[in-house]
């Protein structure tokens, strides 16, 4: 288990191994999708030191609870999660994040329209781009997007809003695919539906924001959790919660005294 993401592993070539990395999944009556997601994110960490996958079950009524149990019996690299009742995805990624054992994360949705195979590219940019302090966020942004129309217009206006009101620098928040070190985000105020404002979360902590073209692709099993216009209302409505927050951030930069100031002002 890795205690620190060093610059020592940068990697100089493309066949430099990736650091290790906990993928956190949130569902919610996702059964048909597990196990296929499940194979595609093994498949996908080839060059990876070393993973664990941990979903976390929100609560589901279906048959997921069942076969994320029966997946876990042969699947050494599986974790497996479960709420009570239901939180909301946001609750779903903190308890994942919570119960990682490496100190960087990456996330994706559990519907199978994010592609796993994505995961090493953005990690790869945050090896690339993060600095001592490690505070930095790289986002999917899904430019080729296979969604209903009525979605990706309810998206681009959320989207449009949201960067006009927090300019958190970033075209797609709501991609669930990220790469993020753990404690920046459990740094992060907790609350409902938080999972769409990590950039702006990051920037207020002083971390940094990129971000990265990924595939993305219908639904193949199931259908969608959330109405379209759930999505649209409850994001504006915490819009104005997160611009509250990021309005009083305290930024205090310290000032080590040497001993001639000390002296100079005795």
């Amino acid at each position: 288990m890795m205690s620190e993401i060093s610059s020592r592993e940068r990697p100089g070539t493309r066949s430099a191994p990736l650091p290790a990395v906990s993928v956190v999944v949130p569902v919610l009556n996702e059964a048909d999708n597990i196990s296929p997601l499940f194979q595609e994110i093994i498949d996908a960490l080839t060059t990876v030191a070393d993973f664990e996958i941990i979903y976390v079950d929100d609560g589901s009524t279906d048959a997921t609870p069942q076969v994320l149990a029966e997946l876990e019996k042969n699947a050494s690299k599986l974790r497996s999660l479960r709420h009570q009742k239901r939180a909301g995805q946001s609750a779903a990624v903190r308890t994942g994040v919570n119960a990682a054992s490496f100190p960087l994360i990456a996330t994706l949705d559990g519907d199978g329209q994010n592609v796993p195979a994505d995961i090493p590219k953005l990690l790869q940019l945050y090896l690339r781009d993060f600095s001592p302090d490690g505070k930095l966020l790289v986002a999917g942004w899904r430019k080729g997007r296979k969604d209903s129309w009525s979605k990706r217009m309810v998206s681009k206006i959320a989207n449009g809003v949201r960067s006009a009101m927090l300019s958190d620098e970033t075209p797609d928040t709501g991609c669930g695919l990220k790469v993020f070190r753990r404690e920046d985000y459990l740094a992060f105020p907790a609350f409902n539906h938080m999972h769409r404002f990590l950039p702006a979360l990051m920037l207020r902590a002083g971390g940094r924001v990129l971000s990265a073209n990924v595939a993305h692709r219908p639904r193949q099993q199931g259908v969608s959790n959330y109405g379209v216009f759930d999505r649209l209302w409850v994001g504006i409505s915490d819009l104005f919660g997160v611009a509250w927050l990021t309005r009083r951030t305290l930024n205090v930069e310290i000032e080590t005294m040497t001993s001639v100031d000390q002296d100079s002002v005795k």
